[in-house]
């Protein structure tokens, strides 16, 4: 009761700005529910004189209602289908996502970016946009504002990629009768889900190739998805020592206050589905769940649109968009590159 008390407002306030968010990210896919959310979140919060009643309750939305979203996300994948998949576009995986957090890490320290916010854009750029910003936020200790900041950048290069790389595909050669090449290109060089579905049908629907692009592409980025888990270790990792070096002389520090046991719960949850299908349940069962966990993000997004200073990420924002770009550009050659030393075009 004394949660209900604490939080309804801010969390109900959220839940109806997410709605909206949702409906529009129905109507407009190439930018998404996410982003619809964070910018009413933003815009909200300009208008709102008063927070005080709702506070409690956005900021449980940014933190743990962000933090389901994940768990849930996991009954999206199926081991078993990503393995087998995966393992043609793992190399080429590996090498984007090393080569994002890479640059990153490097160019971050080149034009003095905080390295929250370059982690953040680095992971986003390189696994899965707002479901990997979404997972690392909360290990890092990101505030809602650097959170809000990733996700405009990734969302920038998102509508890009949709809009530029089927035609950059067949400017550059790719094939017009097999959905393999594009696909896996799609897959490891474009952020966010809905912008890997939004290109690869567009080269469906350009060359009549069915869903064999989408399916392809969809499958490639699922198994970058399961790249947050050991990313996620890592930092927490990281983050601990960071803590206990930051800790006083003689004082107790526990590694389970900044390990992430969310992602646990989240690998859980993929081993569910995959039991599941194996089992010979359809995994059309799970869709509601995912849809579940689509809808939790942009919750969690309103929040920490409403916790967001729109005039200060605006006059912070060259250096993180910059650092996007550079990324963007690293992973889209390496990716290209990967495909060309293993054949596949």
């Amino acid at each position: 009761m004394d949660f209900l008390k604490k939080n309804w407002m801010g969390m109900g306030f959220c839940l109806i700005l997410a709605i909206i968010a949702y409906l529009l990210g129905k109507q407009f896919p190439i930018i998404g529910g996410p982003v619809f959310g964070i910018l009413l979140g933003m815009i909200i919060t300009l208008i709102l004189k008063d927070k005080s009643k709702l506070e409690a309750g956005i900021k449980f939305t940014s933190k743990k209602i962000l933090q389901y979203a994940v768990v849930l996300l996991g009954f999206g994948l199926n081991l078993n289908v990503i393995l087998k998949t995966g393992a043609q576009s793992l190399p080429i995986i590996i090498s984007t996502i090393a080569t994002s957090l890479v640059l990153a890490f490097v160019l971050s320290k080149i034009m003095h970016i905080p390295g929250k916010i370059s982690t953040l854009i680095g992971v986003g750029s390189s696994i899965c946009g707002g479901s990997a910003i979404a997972a690392t936020a909360p290990v890092i200790e990101a505030d809602d504002e650097e959170v809000a900041q990733a996700i405009s950048v990734i969302f920038f290069y998102n509508v890009l990629a949709a809009l530029i790389f089927p035609h950059f595909g067949s400017l550059i050669g790719f094939s017009q009768t097999s959905g393999e090449a594009f696909g896996i290109f799609a897959g490891t060089a474009v952020n966010d889900t809905s912008s890997v579905t939004a290109c690869a049908a567009t080269w469906d629907n350009m060359w009549n190739l069915g869903s064999a692009t989408l399916d392809k592409a969809v499958t490639v980025k699922l198994t970058r998805t399961l790249a947050i888990i050991p990313i996620t270790l890592v930092l927490s990792v990281i983050q601990a020592k960071k803590a206990k070096k930051g800790n006083a002389e003689g004082s107790t520090f526990k590694f389970s206050k900044v390990f992430p046991f969310f992602i646990l719960f989240f690998l859980a949850a993929s081993v569910i589905t995959t039991v599941a299908t194996n089992l010979g349940v359809s995994s059309d069962i799970f869709d509601p769940i995912k849809e579940l966990s689509k809808f939790f993000i942009i919750w969690a997004m309103v929040a920490i649109g409403l916790n967001t200073n729109i005039v200060k990420l605006v006059k912070t924002g060259g250096k993180p968009l910059l650092l996007g770009f550079c990324c963007w550009c690293g992973i889209t050659a390496v990716s290209l590159l990967m495909q060309h030393v293993l054949g596949i075009w």
